[in-house]
Order: structure tokens, then C-alpha cells, then sequence
């Protein structure tokens, strides 16, 4: 009798043991799930690297391997081993208002000795809120931000809760690139005394850089570098060439990829393709002498967030295309270009697979990392599927 007692408690140990263990892997970060999907150019496989991240909406991978999350309602997080770590102390105050938040992350090219690295947000002034760009560097145990200095926030502020852009794009001489969006008030973007619908151009502390349009002129503000974007929040530059490149959205058709110029005009709200929401059409139409055309455009939108130029070893046959995050449609676009950088051809992956993809990020091993915009948010790694045997 007691050694059939035994036995049953030995098996009710061992079956328990069995439960916990499978659910430790069910719910561990570190069990990550992995699908694979086909493409025209290269097998795909798609890994999750971490869930229940708040509405998360940029990711930067650090030297060590970790990778850096903002989460949209002002916090910091680092994802390291399939662990998502607490918030990181020291990110500026921000204001949570629509599409108001902590927005990107960039690092500093010197990140690796220096630890430096840039936020956008929106921050609360008189009249409102607008977009600002802090500096901070990351504490060496990875749980702070230190010296944490605001560098600079948009001429003009507004309660307004849309179009705060921002998406960085660090220059090779350490300089950054930024846009700001219209903020739901379609004419400041072709106002050159209004930082909003704007990509502007600073130097690592906040001051205008030396090329700008503007710089010593009256002709509008020195950090301008282009006017007439409704709302760019993809804005990269390809390593190869130094080329600018922003994705942008529209109203109902019209979102647009653009190669932002000094002193250019990029339309907004006169030109465009698509219409307003309210179905009128725009002044000056799809095209108008003094307004630069975009390089690719959608209609009906995908509403596109982060871009970024493809230079990596893992997928050589998309050498030079363009990754679009996509919200609406809820896809990863892939813009093939000439050598003339002319787009002649697209591909959309994972259409409807995972939800909203805000970020997309070419990682230093030339694979992809991606987020998506939810309140439990993922962070997915896409990289080449080994071949069938």
C-alpha cells in the first residue's frame, strides 16, 4: 500500500514538475517563438524576442547585444536574454496627448566609448506641447540616463495631440536630422518661421548646422533644412551614399517616400497626391512647378512609420532597398531601387501577420528588427530561414 502511495506521489511530482516547466517556457521571453515566411528574394524567419511592451515605438541595438526600447507613455526599457528590464531612470518628462509621447532613440556614432545617445519627445511648454530633442548618456550598468540635457523644442507650441513626427538620422560628422509634423495645423508647414512640417538639421548640442538654408539669413529658422511635410515619421541615410530619405504620411492617399533637399518644398497642404479627409481636393494638385514630386507614393496610405536603407551581409540581394513599417495595412513594404535610386518595385511582407509595425531597424549581423505598436507591444527579429535540406 505505501509503496503504491509512493508511486502515485512520485508521479504527481514528476507531472507537476512537467507543468511548471512547460509553462515557464510557455510564458519565458527566453522561449521564443519563431515562424517562417517565403519572399520573392530570400526565405524569411520571423523570431520574437520580447512581448508586453507598452505601445513601444523605437528600438536601437546596443554594443553588447541588448536593444533599447522607448515605450511611448514616457518610459525606457532594455531588452537583454529575453528580459525586459525595468524603466530606465533619467528620461525627460513627456506629454501624453493623441500621438504625444516618447518618441525615438539614437545613438551617438562615438556610443560604444562615449555612451551618448538622443531621444525625441514631446514635451509641455507655454501653449501646449511640441517635439524636442534631448541628449543623455547611458549609465554603464544599463539603468540610467545621466546628464540628461534638452537640446532643443519646436518655435511654437500647441495643445494639439498629432503629428509630432520624429524619427533621427545621425550624419556621419555626428550632426542630426529630425522631422516635426504639421500638428494638425496643415499651414505651418509651408510657414519658414514655424519648425513644424519641417525635417530640420542640428548639431550635437542643439545648435543649428553650418549647411542649413536658412543659417544667417530672415528667410525662416536656422535649424530648417526642408519645409511642406504633413508628418515625417521615418527619416533614415544611407550608409553607402549619405542620401536622406523620409517616409511620410498623408490624408486619405499620399503618403510619401521623399529625399528631403535644403531649401526644397515638399507641398504640404497644397500639394499632394490622394485628398484631404474631407474628400476636397488640394489646391495646386498632385504636382505644381516649385514643389518637389515625391520618389513613391501610396494610394490608398499604408501609413508608414519608420524607414530604413538596407546595407546589411544577411540579405545581399536587397542591397540598397528601402524598408517601410507600415500601420494601417500593417506590413513590412520593401521598395526595390534602380541605380538612378529611382523606386521600380515593392513587395509587402507579413501583411496583417503581426499588427502595427511602427519601427523597423537593420541590425549590425544585417538582420531586421521590428516593433509593433500595441499596448503589448513585440519586438520581432526577421532573418534568413535556413535552407530545406
Amino acid at each position: 500500500m505505501r509503496q503504491d502511495i509512493r508511486r502515485v506521489q512520485a508521479i504527481v511530482k514528476s507531472a507537476t514538475a512537467a507543468f511548471l516547466f512547460a509553462a515557464m517556457l510557455a510564458t519565458s521571453p527566453a522561449a521564443a517563438e519563431t515562424r517562417e515566411f517565403p519572399s520573392k528574394k530570400a526565405p524569411l524567419v520571423v523570431e520574437t524576442l520580447a512581448t508586453g511592451l507598452k505601445q513601444p515605438w523605437s528600438v536601437e541595438v546596443l554594443p553588447d547585444g541588448g536593444y533599447l526600447v522607448s515605450e511611448k507613455q514616457g518610459t525606457l526599457r532594455l531588452v537583454k536574454n529575453g528580459r525586459i528590464s525595468a524603466p530606465i531612470s533619467g528620461v525627460p518628462a513627456v506629454a501624453t496627448n493623441g500621438q504625444s509621447g516618447l518618441l525615438d532613440i539614437a545613438l551617438a556614432p562615438d556610443f560604444a566609448t562615449s555612451r551618448t545617445l538622443y531621444l525625441t519627445y514631446s514635451a509641455r511648454g507655454d501653449g501646449g506641447a511640441g517635439t524636442a530633442v534631448a541628449r543623455a548618456k547611458l549609465s554603464a550598468d544599463d539603468t540610467a540616463l545621466e546628464d540628461t540635457t534638452r537640446i532643443f523644442l519646436m518655435s511654437r507650441l500647441t495643445p494639439r495631440g498629432q503629428h509630432f513626427g520624429s524619427r533621427i538620422a545621425v550624419a556621419k560628422d555626428g550632426s542630426l536630422f529630425f522631422g516635426i509634423g504639421d500638428r494638425g495645423e496643415d499651414e505651418r508647414a509651408q510657414d519658414p518661421r514655424d519648425h513644424a512640417g519641417a525635417i530640420l538639421h542640428i548639431n550635437p548640442d542643439g545648435s543649428p548646422h553650418a549647411d542649413n538654408p536658412f543659417l544667417g539669413t530672415s528667410d525662416g529658422l536656422a535649424e530648417i533644412w526642408s519645409k511642406g511635410h504633413r508628418n515625417p515619421q521615418g527619416l533614415a541615410i544611407d550608409p553607402k551614399d549619405g542620401t536622406l530619405l523620409s517616409a511620410e504620411h498623408g490624408a486619405r492617399g499620399g503618403d510619401e517616400i521623399n529625399n528631403p533637399q535644403p531649401g526644397r518644398n515638399y507641398g504640404w497642404p497644397l500639394v499632394s497626391y490622394g485628398r484631404h479627409y474631407s474628400g476636397a481636393e488640394f489646391d495646386l494638385g498632385s504636382s505644381a512647378k516649385g514643389y518637389e514630386d515625391p520618389l513613391y507614393y501610396w494610394d490608398p496610405s499604408i501609413a508608414p512609420g519608420a524607414i530604413a536603407v538596407y546595407r546589411g551581409a544577411m540579405f545581399p540581394e536587397w542591397d540598397g532597398n528601402l524598408l517601410v513599417a507600415a500601420l494601417k495595412y500593417q506590413l513590412l513594404a520593401r521598395l526595390e531601387r534602380d541605380e538612378s535610386g529611382a523606386i521600380v518595385s515593392e513587395e509587402r511582407l507579413f501583411d496583417g501577420e503581426f499588427g502595427r509595425i511602427r519601427d523597423v531597424v537593420v541590425a549590425p549581423d544585417g538582420a531586421l528588427l521590428l516593433l509593433t505598436d500595441d499596448a503589448s507591444g513585440t519586438l520581432l527579429r526577421v532573418s534568413r530561414a535556413s535552407p530545406t535540406e
